[in-house]
This record gives structure tokens, sequence and C-alpha cells, in this order.
């Protein structure tokens, strides 16, 4: 057997030398610049600094709706990446693997043209642009009612009991219910205007056709970090708690999500990171009208273009230290998640 030279039995000056290269390559590209954002951010003083965030009405609007986007984008995510992650990781069928791979799609795909393939699809132009154009309007309440009573039912078949003889009522009340919903959504959303009468959908240049970019971009983060997990973890346990007599929602809550919480949160910080430095699919979808769609990133564009470099720093750095807040979340989760992983194996 050939002598395998280790890697602790490298020369000392091989092994400074290389640790020295690896601390100049990011001292150089990670660190200086994030210390140059604060300094300059900072260096008019820290009430100018509040001042180019909250005194300026169109960057505090930019800082609210990037906090409106990435939750809902990310929130939408999860939905998709619990979904996506089940359905591969729990089922074979035909087209399993086409879904896989267009789960990976957007990190092929520039952001650039995901926001084009928005606007051809929403655009006034577009296939569907006209349609919601001219008929939004009237089908807009009649959506939100539908939505709300779906997810309604979808909630309540979830909570079905365990005994025959108490199914036959509760197959009659769960379409009861969510009639009931659409009732109360239509009225509370005629009442309250919801959505303002007469109003289009209007998705390109306005919040949706942001949400909807971001979301696109990012949707693969939740979903690359659970199906490998639970294609490891298996459905033994699931099985297990059917067998026992728990119904869907109790298998997810007790037996599912404790098994995934570490990857699912994990996928959530990477996701919201994605979510709030968008730029290219935003920029496009956003028609870029300051006080209106304009985000955190496309604000900071903005005030450099403006030549306002003390308002684009401060803007950077509040991106910059949100960032800064993930990587310390995501290192906690490693932290947390690693030991646990190695004592469930050493089991």
């Amino acid at each position: 057997m050939p002598n395998v030279r280790r890697a602790h039995e490298d020369p000392a000056w091989v092994r400074g030398l290389l640790i020295a290269a690896a601390a100049g390559v990011i001292g150089i590209l990670v660190v200086v610049p994030v210390v140059f954002v604060f300094v300059e951010a900072l260096k008019p003083g820290l009430s100018v600094y509040w001042n180019n965030l909250f005194g300026d009405p169109d960057t505090w609007h930019s800082i609210k709706l990037t906090l409106t986007v990435a939750p809902v984008a990310v929130v939408a995510n999860v939905i998709f990446g619990i979904a996506a992650a089940w359905l591969i990781a729990r089922f074979r069928f035909p087209g399993r693997t086409v879904l896989t791979t267009l789960i990976d799609l957007p990190f092929s795909v520039s952001p650039v043209v995901a926001g084009l393939m928005l606007v051809l699809i929403f655009g006034l132009s577009g296939y569907l642009g006209p349609a919601l154009q001219e008929d939004g309007y009237r089908y807009a309440p009649h959506v939100v009612s539908f939505a709300g009573a779906l997810l309604t039912f979808v909630l309540l078949s979830m909570f079905r009991p365990s005994r025959s003889r108490k199914s036959i009522v509760w197959k009659l009340l769960r379409p009861a219910a969510a009639g009931a919903a659409f009732i109360v959504l239509f009225g509370l959303q005629v009442h309250y205007e919801v959505w303002p009468h007469g109003e289009s959908l209007k998705i390109i240049f306005a919040t949706p056709g942001l949400i909807l970019a971001t979301a696109f971009v990012t949707f693969p983060f939740v979903a690359r970090e659970l199906i490998p997990i639970m294609e490891a973890i298996g459905d033994d346990e699931d099985l297990a708690a059917v067998s026992l007599g728990a119904n869907g929602l109790q298998m997810f809550w007790r037996v599912t999500l404790p098994n995934i919480k570490w990857g699912l949160l994990y996928g959530v910080i990477l996701c919201n990171a994605r979510a709030m430095g968008e730029f290219g699919a935003v920029y496009v979808v956003s028609g870029h009208v300051a006080g209106q769609t304009d985000t955190m990133p496309l604000r900071v564009e903005k005030l450099f273009q403006e030549y306002n470099l003390p308002g684009a720093f401060a803007v950077a750095s509040l991106l910059t230290l949100l960032a800064l807040v993930t990587l310390v979340l995501k290192a906690g989760l490693e932290k947390k998640a690693l030991p646990k992983a190695s004592a469930k194996e050493a089991g």
C-alpha cells in the first residue's frame, strides 16, 4: 500500500502559505468591502445616517416594500418546498425526474430572463395581461374568496376524526364550512373593499409582480434542503404514526416536522437572504418607480446613479447588516443541527 501523505504532515511553511493565501483572498474580497460599506455609510454621522434611511420617504418605502415582498415569497416557497419535497421523497411517479429538474431551473436561468418571462406573461401585451386588465376587476373578489374557501377546505380535510360513524357528518360539514368561508370572505371583501371596486389585476409594475419574481428565483432553496433530508429519513415513522391512528395534520406536526425542522429553518434563512438581495428579476418587473416599486437593492442603484453616495451606502449597509444577521443564524443552526445529527447516527 503506497505511503499517503496527510495534510498535517506537510511542511509548516506550506500550511502557513495556504492559510495566509486563503485569509488574504477572504480579507480582500469580503472583509474589506463590508467594512468599507459601513465606514462610508457612517462617515457623515449617525444623524445623517438615520435621516438617509428613515427621513427619505422613497428610501423608507423601499425598506417597507422589501420587508413585505421577502417574507411573502419565503412563505410561498416554504409551502411549495414542503409539498415538493414530500412528493419527490415519498412517491415514485412518471415525470419525477422532470419535476426535480424544473425545481433547479431558477439556478440556471438568469434572473433578468426570469423577470422578462413574467413581463411576457402578465404584461400589457403579454399572454394574460390584456385579460387581467379588462376583466380583472370583475374576477378579483371571486379569486380572493375562492382562495380563502379552498384553504379552509384543505385545513378542514386534515382534521378528520378516526371514528367511522362521524365520517359521514364530517364529509357534510367540510363543504358547508367551505361555502360559509366563501360567503364570509366575499361579504368582507364587499364591505371593506379588500380589492378596490373597478381596479384591474395589476401584476407587472406592482407588488404582486415583485413577489412572483422573488419567489421564482428563490423557490429551489427550501425544496433542495428538504428533499435529501426526507429521503434519508424515510417513511417508516410516518407509517407508524398512521398505523397508530394519527391523521395527516398530526403526522406532519408531531413526526415529519420535528425530523426536518433544522433543514427547513436552514432553507428559510437562505431563501430570505436571497429574496432580500434580489435585483435582476425585480428590476425588470418593477418599472423602477421611486416610492412605489423600488426595493432596497433597486434603491441603492438609484441613489448611486443620482450621486447620493451617503444615501446609497446607508441602504447598502442595512442590506449588509441583514446579510450578517443571516450568516449568524445560519452558523447557529449548523452548530445545533450537526451535533444532533451525529448523535442520531451514532444511536
